[in-house]
């Protein structure tokens, strides 16, 4: 099979590696029926985290090949979605509501889902097989709930977004603004987007953003409270993962409203002193997606909603570089990867 490899940072290439083969009783394979590229794969492509041939890809969506002797909730021939980490859904984490904290978990990053095939650890807990197999045009979106619709549900959910509430998001990747779609479907009165790009202005828009503010910082901040007379947001998420995002995030809450936070931390450090004087509850973190991709799934499935929306570039698996390029050149908000039906 294909498989996408970070030789180092800057440095991608599609390798031919072996098939998956079943390790545990509770694994499967997946032949992907798509897949695509994370905003969190950029950060180790830029040198911000170490990278020497690793493996690449934790979103996924296919079709189940074969199962292993104790897989009871998925059969062979399922179209299945999962999620970037492995869970057993029963433990007491999982029974909670925070599968990313599995107690058995593993991150499906560390076995690479840009590939022709997948073998998914702990099946049963962490596949969700749709009603049937999908129309071709609902798998973008499918693949969207794997992660960044998961991630920028939870972000909503984190940041208790709801009807009569104003909601502010800060970032305008895949994953703030399907953050701007939950708090739409969540209820949201008023959702204010953080962007200073036209597409991106221009999808949150179609996603629910009633509100758009280019500025970013303390400007950014201003504009927040000049919008809410002064009080700051009720719900304000962060899709980000940096020490300005976070603290533009922080500052644009009112006191005693709540911020979600799913961006991938990188030397964030919040001042005690801010945090004792904002008065905010903060909630976030890796998103639990197994937790929300029923209700996702079904959503997608009645096309209630079209997450699929962020991919606005599409490309043959084998131009996967040249997807990475896109994204960190910003010309390209998500890349979702063709893959043909190889034997």
């Amino acid at each position: 099979m294909r498989q996408v490899v970070m030789i180092k940072p800057g440095t991608i290439e599609v390798e031919e590696r072996e098939d998956p083969r079943i390790l545990e009783p509770t694994d499967a394979i997946i032949r992907l029926k798509a897949t695509c590229i994370c905003g969190s794969d950029l950060w180790p492509y830029r040198g911000a985290e170490d990278v020497e041939h690793q493996v690449m890809g934790h979103e996924y969506v296919g079709v189940v090949e074969e199962i292993g002797s104790q897989v009871k909730t998925i059969k062979v021939g399922d179209f299945v979605v999962g999620s970037f980490w492995a869970s057993d859904n029963t433990c007491e984490i999982c029974q909670a509501g925070y599968h990313a904290y599995c107690v058995h978990r593993v991150l499906m990053g560390t076995i690479g889902t840009q590939s022709d095939k997948a073998r998914i650890p702990l099946a049963d807990g962490t596949l969700v097989a749709t009603p049937g197999q999908p129309d071709e045009d609902l798998i973008p979106s499918l693949m969207a709930a794997s992660d960044v619709l998961g991630t920028g549900w939870f972000a909503a959910v984190a940041a208790e977004a709801g009807p009569g509430k104003t909601v502010a998001v800060v970032g305008d990747g895949a994953v703030g603004l399907l953050a701007v779609l939950a708090a739409r479907q969540l209820g949201a009165e008023r959702i204010i987007a953080f962007s200073r790009h036209g597409d991106r202005q221009k999808l949150a828009r179609e996603f629910g953003a009633t509100d758009i503010i280019q500025e970013r910082g303390a400007a950014g901040v201003a504009k927040v409270k000049e919008l809410t007379a002064g009080l700051g947001a009720h719900s304000v998420i962060e899709a980000v993962g940096t020490q300005e995002a976070m603290m533009q995030a922080i500052h644009s809450t009112r006191p005693g409203g709540h911020v979600g936070f799913v961006g991938v931390s990188h030397d964030v450090a919040i001042p005690g002193d801010e945090l004792f004087g904002a008065g905010v509850h903060i909630h976030g973190g890796p998103a639990p997606v197994r937790r929300f991709l029923p209700e996702l799934i079904q959503l997608i499935w009645d096309r209630k909603i079209n997450p699929g929306k962020v991919f606005d570039l599409t490309l043959p698996f084998d131009q996967a570089a040249e997807g990475y390029r896109a994204m960190d050149e910003r010309r390209a908000i998500k890349v979702l990867l063709q893959l043909d039906d190889r034997p």
